[in-house]
């Protein structure tokens, strides 16, 4: 997006680093982590090239479509094959929202590359950064490991990934063993999406 290049840097590597492991989420052996994986890792990778800093490239104007484009794509395939679950319908949400702001920055007038110029509209980027401050603070909430509980036998690892959500994987007991692949582990994933939502959040506020 146009703020700050030091800023920029930050997000790119921060959606980088996410786009990286969802596709090492790709060879898991839990269904769960596979069937999110893909769209969450076009996503990151999305996200991380809108966030370069246009100091340094510049997009020409015909990328922004191709955005709308390519995530209006992912939003129909995500909308034919959303199970209801609140995790499908966030990722709904979110190539939505990528969509929005490819949108806003193809508004822009040409050559001009303010935040304040961008052609965001308050009302619907209002709403998307109440949803993601709901998001963050939801998801980062679930990744706070739960008290040791000696009578239950759930220590506190184990209590991270039965907070995320997800199946623990095969083997484990209900806990996170040692072995266990890093693209099976739960707490990851949600990290993962924890750093998503913090970028989307970053990024709307240049609209």
């Amino acid at each position: 997006m146009h703020g700050p290049a030091t800023a920029g840097w930050l997000l790119v590597a921060l959606c980088a680093a996410a786009g990286g492991y969802c596709l090492l989420r790709l060879r898991s052996s839990v269904d769960e982590q596979r069937s999110s994986a893909g769209g969450e890792a076009l996503m990151a990778f999305g996200m991380a090239a809108m966030a370069v800093p246009t100091a340094v490239v510049t997009p020409p104007r015909w990328v922004w479509p191709v955005y709308v484009v390519v995530f209006g794509g992912a939003a129909l395939y995500a909308m034919a094959s959303a199970r209801g679950t609140p995790h499908h319908l966030h990722h709904l949400l979110g190539t939505l929202a990528m969509v929005y702001m490819a949108w806003a920055m193809a508004r822009a007038p040409a050559g001009e590359h303010g935040a304040h110029l961008a052609g965001g509209t308050p009302l619907i980027t209002g709403l998307l950064l109440i949803y993601y401050a709901g998001y963050v603070l939801w998801t980062g909430g679930r990744l706070l490991p739960l008290p040791s509980a000696a009578e239950g036998g759930v220590s506190a690892g184990a209590g991270i990934g039965l907070a995320a959500g997800a199946p623990a994987p095969a083997g484990t007991g209900g806990g996170i063993a040692a072995g266990v692949g890093w693209g099976d582990r739960p707490e990851l994933a949600l990290a993962c999406r924890l750093s998503m939502g913090l970028a989307m959040l970053a990024m709307l506020l240049t609209l």
